[in-house]
């Protein structure tokens, strides 16, 4: 499938929409909870083992996008958001099947495995192109984009929950709101498909610069320097604070004040939930468009420096201060968000426009890292805390101690980044798939 080249006239700013009804349609994948009740009624199923789709559908997307990265670069965006909607519809598809027979391996399959390609290769389908286009904006461009994958679950909660409630919670209610989710998330995304073209020169408005100017690196010698490595530990860190709290964010705040004055309620945990969701929306694209004006170093230092400082302020004062706990935590997920929408513009001032969806694509293995670490560190953590028979704060304390030390540590790594070496430029952007094709061919 050629990559579709915009007819003369063609506004870019149709491309941003494009982007969007793939990412709104694949955050979904931050809705799995809805699910999760319903399965371990329906099915017998462990909290564990319900959450095991969303699991291996994130794992999925680092692996899938680390790996078919270099493919989204060669064949388009068209050809990544058409694998990506085939994948992600298929995947609910294959999840309707095995909730109507009651086959969990099915839904894990569908789900988790073939879903989870498709997030992978429609959340960095757009990338590369909207840089382009958007050479004077990147992180703006970037930012609209990746707003639409933490804002899905405001749209897919709400509809889920009430499809549940509609056709009810068994096995065949279940099976048949995953049709309606494949069916629906494969016209949403068809709009995507259609819509979205390549510029026609390097130069897509006069006025700016080309996306192509200044140094251009490949992904396979990208991965080669430092540089990559120091925003793939600055990606974790920031990823793994955020997500701390983001996956137990309703327990949370109710530990916190459950033996104060002002308990809070399921209904108030929750309201804090879809608060802290519309935070790392705004986020990606607030923080992502301020980072053009301040630079994608500075941005970061904020993003890792401040978040320090606000997890410092919910470990000694949140107990005492619920607007306190409830500020401190929003800050963190909205740097949480727009930590991911600013990193492809940061790939591209590092490495430039040629093969930055692909080293994308690589340093997303960070996300998988810390999707499982975050949690982990938590979760671990006040568990052993709640056995040695402490409650409140205190089952919280040393795993937000860590999580200073973290962002410590991605602040240091973020300082280390320096322009990358000229032995790893390519020659030109013209001289691009000459190199590919001779690096291929001596690798062969």
């Amino acid at each position: 499938m050629s990559p579709p080249v915009a007819p003369p006239g063609w506004s870019r700013w149709l491309v941003p929409p494009a982007a969007l009804s793939v990412h709104l349609s694949i955050g979904q994948a931050y809705a799995w909870s809805v699910f999760k009740p319903p399965l371990e009624s329906a099915l017998g199923l462990s909290g564990t083992q319900s959450a095991l789709p969303f699991q291996l559908g994130i794992v999925m997307l680092g692996l899938s996008a680390a790996f078919g990265g270099t493919l989204v670069e060669r064949n388009g965006p068209r050809w990544a958001m058409t694998v990506a909607l085939i994948c992600f519809s298929s995947g609910f598809l294959l999840s309707a099947l095995g909730a109507a027979t009651e086959q969990y391996w099915l839904i894990v399959l569908g789900y988790g495995f073939v879903g989870g390609i498709g997030l992978g290769i429609g959340y960095i389908s757009p990338v590369s192109t909207l840089i382009k286009w958007f050479p004077d904006r990147p992180g703006m461009a970037t930012g609209i984009a990746i707003m639409g994958f933490g804002g899905g679950a405001l749209i897919a909660s709400p509809w889920s929950a009430q499809m549940l409630e509609s056709f009810g919670s068994d096995s065949s209610g279940i099976a048949l709101a995953f049709l309606v989710h494949g069916l629906s998330y494969a016209v949403f995304m068809l709009l995507g498909v259609l819509l979205v073209r390549v510029p026609r020169s390097e130069k897509p408005v006069e006025s700016a610069p080309s996306a192509f100017d200044g140094p251009q690196v490949s992904a396979r010698n990208a991965v080669r320097t430092p540089q990559f490595w120091c925003l793939w530990i600055v990606l974790c860190m920031n990823v793994t604070a955020g997500i701390g709290i983001l996956e137990k964010a309703a327990p949370m705040i109710t530990d916190f004040f459950k033996e104060t004055s002002t308990p809070v309620s399921v209904s108030a945990a929750a309201g804090f939930v879809a608060l802290l969701s519309a935070a790392n929306m705004a986020g990606r694209i607030g923080w992502s468009s301020t980072s053009d004006l301040i630079g994608r170093k500075n941005i970061y230092r904020v993003y890792l420096g401040v978040g320090a400082v606000m997890y410092a302020l919910i470990a000694l004062f949140g107990d005492s201060s619920k607007p306190l706990f409830i500020l401190c935590a929003l800050v963190i997920l909205s740097f949480y968000g727009g930590g991911f929408a600013t990193i492809p513009a940061y790939l591209k001032d590092l490495f430039g426009a040629y093969q930055v969806g692909a080293i994308h694509g690589r340093l997303l293995t960070a996300w998988s890292t810390a999707g499982v670490l975050g949690p982990l560190i938590v979760n671990w953590i006040a568990d052993r805390q709640e056995s040695a028979g402490k409650s409140g704060s205190d089952l919280y304390s040393l795993s937000f101690m860590i999580m200073i030390g973290l962002l410590v540590v991605g602040f240091v790594a973020n300082e280390l980044v320096r322009p990358v070496s000229a032995r790893h430029h390519i020659p030109a952007p013209r001289e691009a798939a000459d190199v590919t094709a001779r690096q291929q061919s001596e690798s062969a």
